[in-house]
């Protein structure tokens, strides 16, 4: 395993340069900076690394992605690496087209997807093979351990709840819609994605889920993670959430399918359902019989909630997965669920946690698992077992967003291939390597995709502060400095209103609400980890749900005034209030609510008439659990009573502040017209307000050149109001 001891031994810097091609492909940038401020250009100059895969079978190599951008022709494109951990890595990309996915194949070839199709070559990017041929259908694939099959992900037709266009008007438009779920995210869900194993030799295709209207991997987020192959290639492990319309409108029970290749077709063991004792699987067919084995249930558990992500271990004998225990609540604590398939127990790892397995993976023993999770606002690797004890591994300010096993270095000594960010820093690669006692742990960085752009920049900081709240308790907030910060100026000062509502403000690093530029915009940004967020207990998280507008507000307001009187460069008189999704809720809120303490909000994607957005969002499960009941329901619960007498529109009247609303028009999370209702209600009072709407974009801003426009006009209408008549 030599990587590894390069990786111990050696922590080398890498620049990678893009083999000759093209003028039009877009490659990495060599952007040149005329300062060291952080620019939106600068930003969007950087390469992202994404999909991953450890170490090749002869451990010499890993494979990774990475997505590059282009402002002036509006649109990216992703390439492939290969790096050995001492070398500059490997360009293996050479054409204009998308090459994503990478993941070794047991004989050393590299798997990938381009163009829609699955490809295979040699680790040093020749000997290019088509593998499936699919009019560009391949959506995601995974191939069994033998090789011998693979599963590929495509959309089949999906029209239980649209109807299908007459064949005689193929230039309508409209669309019949019978039930909910008719959209979801940012598109109409007129197809669904299914799960097919593609038969290498014969060429043949097996629908797991040929005639159910349900879907695999589940919308709108997730992708081949959802599904795992078992060591012997015989079964595979998949989630689905069997429901339709209405009832998959506001529900979030998904379980896990162990689904046996070897089993007769429409026979009681070909699907069973490793989460509920006796489940019929539904089926549109109903020649077809698939139900469930009964496999023995934990003690007092339901499982109603989404279950996802499965992962069997190296021996074949568990399966383990994220479980969710109450249905309907999407930011439920997330649990390492694991089965014996032997025997049909279950058992969760990771009780003595309190707080979410965002990611996790085993160990080559069987026995061993590590797993990351988010606790006082950074995301750290840490390792349980079977028998639940668990142990923290790194202790970070920064936040790991994945992991992958590599392989074992001695007894109790693992490697990981893992990537790792923080506020100041955008994503690259780590070897983290383990060992009995954490205080041994090595981090070692393994890719510096974006040194030559953050090397022409100056640094800003951030740091840890804890203040009481308004009940007694102990919250966090960051507080990000500007580069060449000198602690006797004054600075115009952002509190940073967090989404979700249950997201984590953790090391996160953004493309677009990103903590570095604003900080090398020359503000202070106040972030807290007010009630509602992970990482601080089940309890403080809980707090928010039916009461948004209670508690969570004060904490935002503890923060910001914590900052004003004890932090001597901050300027109390230059404030402003900024966020997104329920972050934006905030601003709209806190805009009748603030007493004078801001001179500017900005509102992305806000929710702003909560009875509007109780019909108007397509997941129904969301609204119903955080607004606790519907609002025409005469004997509302106090709770519901509350959140929409508290709905930041009914206090317009005390809006005295300007305010920027940002939206996009294919957000069917939070509907424009909340945007534009926001917009309309402060213009029709008078008060300065701008409106900046984008008709392509979904709850996010994806393109190149609207991310451009987001910043310019994000910082311009800050130094509009915060800069104008400086102190300094």
């Amino acid at each position: 395993m030599r990587v590894f001891r390069v990786l111990i031994i050696l922590a080398v810097s890498i620049m990678a340069s893009c083999t000759k091609q093209d003028e039009d492909i877009i490659t990495r940038s060599d952007i040149k900076l005329e300062s060291d401020t952080m620019t939106p250009e600068a930003l969007w100059a950087m390469g992202r690394i994404g999909s991953y895969t450890a170490a090749s079978p002869d451990s010499t190599k890993i494979a990774y992605q990475v997505t590059y951008y282009s402002v002036a022709q509006n649109k990216s494109h992703t390439v492939l690496y290969t790096t050995d951990g001492g070398n500059e890595p490997k360009l293996l990309t050479t054409s204009a087209q998308s090459e994503s996915d990478p993941a070794w194949l047991a004989d050393g070839r590299l798997a990938f997807l381009c163009g829609g199709e699955v490809w295979t070559m040699d680790a040093d990017g020749k000997k290019r093979k088509q593998l499936t041929h699919t009019d560009g259908a391949v959506d995601g694939f995974l191939f069994a351990p033998d090789m011998k099959k693979v599963i590929l992900i495509k959309s089949v037709p999906y029209h239980d709840i649209i109807k299908e266009r007459p064949s005689d008007l193929p230039k309508t438009t409209g669309r019949v819609i019978t039930d909910l779920m008719y959209r979801h995210w940012d598109h109409y869900v007129e197809s669904i994605p299914h799960p097919f194993v593609l038969d290498i030799a014969s060429g043949e295709e097996l629908d797991i889920l040929e005639s159910m209207p349900f879907e695999c991997p589940m919308e709108p987020f997730g992708g081949i993670e959802q599904l795992a192959w078992s060591p012997d290639s015989r079964k595979i492990a998949y989630t689905c959430r069997c429901k339709t319309g209405l009832e998959y409108s506001i529900s979030t029970d998904s379980d896990i399918f162990l689904f046996d290749l070897d089993a007769e077709e429409g026979t009681i063991d070909r699907n069973h359902n490793l989460c509920k004792e006796g489940v019929d699987l539904p089926q549109s067919d109903p020649t077809k019989t698939m139900k469930t084995q009964p496999i023995n249930q934990l003690e007092n558990d339901l499982q109603v909630g989404y279950d996802t992500n499965p992962k069997f271990s190296p021996d074949g004998r568990y399966v383990a997965w994220l479980s969710m225990a109450r249905d309907g609540y999407e930011s439920d604590r997330q649990r390492l669920c694991v089965c014996d398939l032997q025997t049909g127990e279950k058992c969760y790892t990771t009780e003595s946690f309190d707080s979410s397995v965002d990611d996790f993976c085993w160990a080559p023993d069987s026995y061993t698992l590590y797993y990351i999770g988010v606790w006082h606002g950074t995301e750290n690797l840490y390792r349980t077992n079977l028998k639940g004890e668990v142990m923290q591994i790194t202790n970070e300010q920064a936040d790991f967003g994945s992991l992958q096993m590599m392989g074992e270095l001695a007894k109790g000594e693992h490697a990981l291939l893992m990537e790792k960010h923080d506020h100041i820093h955008p994503a690259d690669l780590y070897v983290v390597t383990t060992s009995n006692n954490p205080e041994d742990t090595q981090i070692i960085q393994i890719t510096h995709e974006n040194d030559h752009i953050l090397s022409q920049l100056a640094e800003p900081t951030s740091e840890p502060r804890w203040v009481k709240t308004s009940d007694g308790l102990d919250m966090l907030y960051w507080i990000i400095k500007p580069p060449h910060f000198d602690p006797s100026k004054k600075y115009p000062t952002l509190l940073f209103c967090e989404g979700g509502p249950q997201s984590p403000v953790s090391q996160f690093w953004s493309y677009r609400w990103n903590f570095r530029i604003m900080a090398s915009q020359d503000y202070v940004v106040i972030a807290p980890n007010r009630r509602g967020l992970p990482g601080f207990g089940q309890e403080w998280l809980e707090e928010i749900s039916g009461d948004w507008t209670g508690q969570c507000m004060t904490d935002y307001l503890t923060a910001i005034d914590d900052a004003a009187d004890n932090l001597p460069y901050v300027d109390k008189d230059r404030m402003g209030a900024v966020g997104a999704s329920f972050g934006g809720f905030s601003v709209y809120y806190l805009a009748g609510h603030h007493d004078g303490r801001f001179k500017c909000f900005i509102a992305h994607d806000g929710a702003f008439n909560l009875e509007a957005m109780y019909t108007e969002t397509e997941e129904n499960w969301f609204s119903n659990w955080e607004y606790d009941d519907a609002y025409w329901n005469k004997d509302r619960t106090a709770r519901a009573d509350k959140t929409y007498n508290n709905s930041p529109h009914r206090f317009v009247d005390k809006w005295d502040t300007p305010i920027l609303c940002i939206h996009g028009e294919k957000d069917y999370r939070i509907n424009a017209t909340q945007g534009m209702s926001a917009f309309n209600a402060a213009r029709m009072r008078g008060i300065p307000a701008e409106l900046l709407l984008f008709p392509d974009e979904n709850h996010w801003v994806l393109k190149p050149q609207n991310g451009i426009l987001w910043q310019r006009t994000y910082f311009d209408w800050l130094d509009r109001w915060l800069k104008a008549g400086s102190k300094n």
